[in-house]
């Protein structure tokens, strides 16, 4: 076509104008522009290729970000665990704590001792402070949990939070530049399509134009006028064309050089920044798991240390410590109750009967068998239930006095010998079941109701190392209003001999406060000193031996032997109600 053109301008008047024109475009070696069309359209393949691309790298690097703000979630719910564990762990510790000490749970513990631990429970016995130890170990484990809740905390759900932050600016960026970039190719693109069609629709019209300006020349009854103005024509979209062609040519240069730029620049070096930064997020969730484990084997050797405190304190268990911690505070100094003597209801059968006398035996044998089936039911207790044994010596009254001995040769005859025989069961059986037990209410202890002044509620060897304790303390107090009174005297003396540091007189109330509860205290201690004389006079001898069974001979309490006598001595103390009694042995002659 454009061949065809060129021929038939060179008849023409503008030839080697036109001539020059075609050799400028032999230069340029434009092929035709279905060629052109054909070659160009391979970028645009590429640029939905590349874009194609970018929207897939789009996708993996946001599934990464997904997968770090998981594990992100799951080391935040860990630490909640860690917590939860720790608060429980401290919660149980401090529920089986041990309660403080205080005179209303002393005196509560004694009225009902399955209910209150104290502390000084726990710290009596090896057992118990073993178990204090691992409740208290168990705090520091506790702990420990929590250390590792706060440091996961801090190392990797702050740091890891901040990161993702980061990494969605830094991935917003990369893919902000790569559609920056694919968008300018794509524009290029635009702009060398459009120049190419309108050099190829230049070149349609130059050909339309040269086949009009040929057929009006050949035609004769066409003017002259006519075919210049068709040649005129002609040459006019044929320079058109060929301006077309030149702009083409630039736009296809420029395009080029920016789709090399594109491809061999811009897009690798984004694609590169991309890789990099999904490299580092992988590397920083492997660091992440590695600070994991860290944090827990950080704690290791602290829990170690607890279990090995925990293993120490069961270790130092001691059971013989314990039983003897039990012995000595349970220990009554009550003296075991002796033999029950035998009674025997059949001596007034052995006498020789009269007429008279046989009413009165078959009277007397009437009440014997009574007797005996009274005496046989009280019996029972003391033989058959354990509790009413241990009621008989409880802490609430002595020991009763054994029964004098029953020989069947020192029982005198007549009828008053059963009687002398039930004196002592039907005393002992009576005062059991007239007797009650000093225990005080909760509620009377919370009134502020106690026990008796001298103890006597207590066992003898429980209530001697009370009033020990009373007599130490009140000697303690002593000690303390002494120290003060003193101290009260050199001050009164450094006042009489310089009068301006103060006034000696001022000083004399208050040294004789101090006197009077010296003195009031010292009668406090005689008192408690005399109740305490009073049970160590009372308790038997402790150690065995000459010296002990010497000192405790007249004072100790010892069993009812057959042959023996009861015989009651009473001791008043100050401030003591009723007289205490205790049992002396009466030696036998030829003793």
């Amino acid at each position: 076509m454009c061949g065809g053109m060129e021929g038939s301008l060179r008849k023409q008047a503008v030839k080697p104008q036109h001539h020059v024109s075609v050799r400028q475009a032999e230069m340029v070696s434009l092929p035709h522009p279905s060629v052109l069309h054909g070659a160009v359209s391979a970028p645009c393949l590429c640029c939905r290729k590349g874009k194609d691309q970018f929207d897939n790298l789009e996708k993996h690097t946001q599934w990464g970000i997904d997968v770090l703000e998981k594990y992100i979630k799951f080391v935040k719910e860990r630490t909640e665990i860690e917590l939860s564990y720790a608060k429980q762990l401290r919660n149980l510790s401090k529920k089986y704590q041990p309660k403080k000490n205080s005179k209303e749970e002393e005196e509560y513990r004694l009225c009902w001792p399955k209910f209150c631990l104290l502390r000084q429970d726990f710290d009596r016995y090896t057992s118990t402070r073993a178990f204090l130890a691992t409740l208290n170990e168990m705090n520091d484990y506790a702990g420990q949990h929590e250390v590792i809740s706060e440091n996961m905390t801090s190392l990797i759900t702050a740091e890891l939070t901040r990161y993702v932050q980061e990494l969605k600016q830094e991935r917003k960026s990369h893919f902000h530049d790569g559609r920056k970039a694919q968008q300018h190719i794509e524009t290029c693109w635009k702009q060398l399509e459009a120049s190419k069609r309108r050099f190829e629709r230049d070149c349609k019209e130059a050909d339309r134009a040269q086949q009009y300006f040929e057929k009006m020349d050949a035609d004769i009854n066409v003017t002259k006028a006519d075919v210049e103005k068709a040649r005129q024509q002609a040459q006019l979209r044929h320079q058109m064309a060929e301006d077309s062609k030149a702009e083409y040519s630039s736009t296809l240069q420029k395009f080029n050089s920016e789709q090399h730029e594109h491809y061999y620049t811009h897009i690798p070096n984004i694609f590169q920044k991309i890789q990099e930064m999904e490299e580092r997020r992988i590397v920083r969730i492997g660091e992440s798991m590695k600070t994991f484990a860290e944090v827990d084997r950080q704690v290791i050797p602290i829990i170690g240390k607890c279990l090995d405190e925990i293993t120490k304190a069961a270790e130092s268990v001691d059971h013989k410590n314990d039983s003897q911690m039990v012995i000595e505070a349970f220990k009554s100094g009550f003296e075991p109750p002796g033999d029950v003597d035998f009674e025997d209801f059949t001596q007034p059968m052995k006498r020789t009967v009269s007429e008279s006398s046989l009413s009165n035996s078959r009277g007397d044998g009437k009440s014997e068998p009574k007797f005996g089936s009274k005496s046989k039911g009280k019996l029972w207790p003391f033989i058959k239930k354990n509790k009413l044994m241990s009621l008989l010596t409880s802490p609430h009254q002595p020991p009763p006095p054994p029964p004098a001995s029953a020989s069947p040769s020192a029982v005198p005859n007549g009828p008053q010998s059963p009687k002398q025989q039930k004196e002592p069961l039907s005393h002992r059986f009576n005062e059991f079941m007239t007797s009650k037990p000093k225990i005080h209410c909760f509620r009377s202890l919370k009134r502020g109701g106690a026990g008796p002044e001298d103890f006597s509620n207590l066992p003898p060897e429980q209530r001697r190392k009370k009033l020990q304790q009373k007599v130490d303390e009140l000697n303690r107090d002593i000690q303390k209003e002494m120290d003060s009174r003193d101290a009260l005297t050199k001050m009164k003396d450094v006042y009489i001999k310089n009068p301006q540091m103060g006034d000696a007189a001022s000083v004399d109330h208050r040294l004789a406060e101090l006197g009077q509860n010296i003195e009031k205290l010292r009668l406090e201690v005689q008192k408690f000193e005399g109740w305490l004389a009073e049970v160590e006079g009372r308790l038997p001898a402790r150690g065995g031996g000459a010296a002990a069974g010497a000192d405790g001979a007249a004072a100790a309490p010892e069993r009812g032997v057959r042959g023996t006598e009861p015989v009651r001595s009473q001791q008043l103390c100050p401030g003591q109600r009723e007289p205490r009694w205790q049992l002396h042995r009466r030696a036998k002659p030829g003793d």
